[in-house]
Order: structure tokens, then sequence, then C-alpha cells
């Protein structure tokens, strides 16, 4: 039996615990549990659902297109955006890792645009990306020809891939950060040995690096597959031309806040849930390979 302390901790334990396991059952075991039941009825968020089993899932698998084309648009967006990002976040976390002037300054400038909402920023976007906008006056000056961005199927998905570039700021803090506490004696032990810079920072640097890359590319997918606010600014209607920039949270969107199809937008949202989970198991699986942590002996 507990003694009379021990019941005391545990009563205080749970009494300062309450506020989170009230809002986490208030706020998300309760709503996924009622999404599952929603997701196998037709509901229009006005009368009584009405009961039909896995017709919504089988709907979405077997006869609807534009599901389709949004899994595929969502894993395109995904599986370029990510990568890049990543890229680019590790090249601008090396710059700025350099002993240069003013380089407090250049990572402010790096970090900024991560902290402008994420809507003004597509409106900016809407503004630069137009048929006559700015960047297609500086491609013009090379005389390139600029293309309709968000008005043609073929470029659609590239702006919004160009989009989540302006983002790479966070992903480069958090890599500095930890290119700040790799220890100097692996640099000067390579160095002695007479190991190129290249070389050092392919067998040192990244190494080194990998658990933050690795957090990097599962928050970027999780976040990549619900890509949203982007989608709904800068294509209107959203989806844009031929359904090109369709993607599944938008979809989700349309069907229970347009459609008022609440059963069928519950069936895409746990379909999207299963898509996030199994690309985020692939990473974990593959992690074992090429994530490196300084305590782990393999």
């Amino acid at each position: 039996m507990m003694s009379k302390l021990r019941r005391r901790e545990a009563m205080w334990f749970y009494l300062f615990a309450s506020p989170w396991i009230i809002g986490f059952v208030v706020f998300l075991l309760g709503p996924m549990i009622a999404s599952i039941y929603i997701s196998l009825t037709d509901w229009d968020s006005f009368t009584a659902p009405e009961w039909v089993g896995l017709e919504n899932y089988k709907r979405l698998l077997t006869d609807d297109p534009v599901f389709w084309k949004a899994l595929w648009n969502t894993f395109y967006y995904a599986a370029i955006s990510v990568p890049l990002g990543l890229v680019i976040g590790l090249w601008l976390a090396n710059l700025l890792n350099k002993q240069v002037r003013v380089r407090k300054v250049f990572r402010t400038l790096i970090y900024l645009p991560t902290l402008v909402p994420l809507v003004a920023t597509a409106m900016i976007f809407k503004m630069v990306l137009a048929p006559s906008g700015p960047l297609n006056d500086v491609l013009g000056v090379v005389g390139i020809p600029g293309p309709s961005w968000l008005l043609e199927a073929m470029w659609v998905k590239p702006a919004l891939i160009l989009l989540s570039v302006w983002g790479a700021g966070a992903a480069t803090v958090l890599l500095l950060a930890a290119m700040k506490g790799i220890p100097r004696e692996l640099y000067e032990a390579a160095e002695v040995d007479g190991a190129s810079p290249i070389r050092q920072f392919w067998s040192i640097t990244v190494p080194q690096l990998t658990p933050i890359i690795f957090f990097n590319l599962i928050m970027g997918l999780i976040g990549a597959f619900q890509v949203f606010s982007q989608v709904y600014i800068l294509t209107k209607p959203v989806g844009g031309p031929d359904n090109a920039s369709q993607m599944m949270v938008p979809l989700l969107f349309n069907e229970a806040f347009s459609f008022y199809h609440m059963g069928y937008a519950s069936a895409i949202s746990w379909l999207l849930f299963a898509v996030i989970l199994v690309f985020t198991l692939m990473a974990f699986r593959t992690a074992r390979r090429w994530v490196f942590y300084e305590t782990e002996v393999k």
C-alpha cells in the first residue's frame, strides 16, 4: 500500500497535471474521437449525421480524381520544398558561421522573414509574382520572358515552393546554433591531418549536425503536408488552374466549409494523418543509417 506521503505526492501531481490532462481530453482526444465518428457519416453540420460506414473513404480512394490530384500536388510540394529548404538552411548557416563583419546584422536579416506573419508574406509574394510584378521585371532585364506564375498550371507549384524557401531562416538558426556547439578540437585535428575546408565540412560539420537536420526534416515534412495559407491566398479559386495547386488541407477546407461535407472532410483529414504518419515513420526508419549522436555507439 502507498504511504500517506506517497498518496499526498500523487494527489499534488495529478492536481498540477490536471490542466494539461483536461485540455488534452477536451481539446485534442475528444475532437479526434468525434472526427473518426464523423468520417463514417454523411453530415452537413446542420442536420443529424447519417451513418454511411466506410463510404466516404471508398469514394475518396476510388471515385474522386481531385483527391488524388491534391495528394500528388502535396507530395510534389513536400518532395521539393523540404530538401531545398534543408540545403539552403545549411548553406546559410555555414556562411553565417564565418568570422565576417556585421555578421549579427546578416543573422537578423536571415531570420527576419520567419517573424513576418505568413498571410502578410503571401500577400507580398502575390504582388511579386504578378505577371507585371518585380520578379518578371528582373527576368525581363536579362531577356527572359517571365511567366504568369500563379495563373499557369506549369508554374504555380514552383511559385509556392519559392515562397516556402523564404522561411528557411528558422532552420538556419537551429543549424547555426548546432555549429557553434561543435568542438573546435575536431577541426584542429583535421587541419593537422591535412583535410581541406570542404573535407572538414562533409566529414565533421555535417555528421555533427545530423540530429538537427533530422529534426528540421520531420518538422518540414509535417508542415509541407499541411500547407494551407499560401495556397488559399495565392491561388483563387483555391486549386488554381486545372487544380494544379490543389493541396490536401485546402481540399479539406473546401469540403468542410464551402460544401458542408463534414463527414467527407473528416475522412480526408484521417487519410492525411495516415500519409504524414507513414512518411514520418519512414524518416525515423532511415535515420538509423545517417543520424549520429555524440553519445551513441554504432
